[in-house]
């Protein structure tokens, strides 16, 4: 078993892709149109055949009070992991993008959560080099 495709929900599929790619980095894999929505996903440009993340749209009814639960509690709902979570900090705080918390020591690694300007709340990881 493994994974292949996990989903965020957006508000706006197109603003959802420019946010993951111009500002996060990801690269598109996939735009299919469906009716006034499209299969987008994403994936990772150092693993272009990994999983794919979908920008899926927030329109079900239990979308809504779902991440508004999240957010309130301050509750991530996907998590990235990244080598230096401290240089990455800085290059998408340059970029404009809003930390609800810092880089954070959690002792076998350093985590940070960002708003992806979309409705969630996204954390950040860096595993230490002897937490592996």
């Amino acid at each position: 078993m493994r994974l292949n495709l996990l989903s965020v929900f957006v508000d706006d599929q197109r603003a959802a892709l420019a946010f993951y790619t111009d500002v996060l980095g990801f690269t598109l894999k996939r735009d299919i149109p469906l009716g006034d929505a499209a299969w987008l996903t994403v994936v990772s440009p150092e693993v272009p055949d990994g999983p794919e993340l979908l920008l899926e749209p927030a329109g079900h009814p239990a979308v809504t009070p779902y991440r508004e639960a999240l957010m309130a509690d301050g509750i991530p709902l996907a998590q990235f992991t990244v080598d230096d979570l401290q240089a990455e900090h800085a290059r998408l705080t340059a970029r404009g993008v809003t930390f609800t918390q810092p880089p954070t020591d959690i002792g076998n690694a350093w985590m940070a959560v960002l708003d992806d300007t979309c409705g969630n709340l996204i954390q950040l990881i860096a595993m230490k080099p002897d937490a592996d």
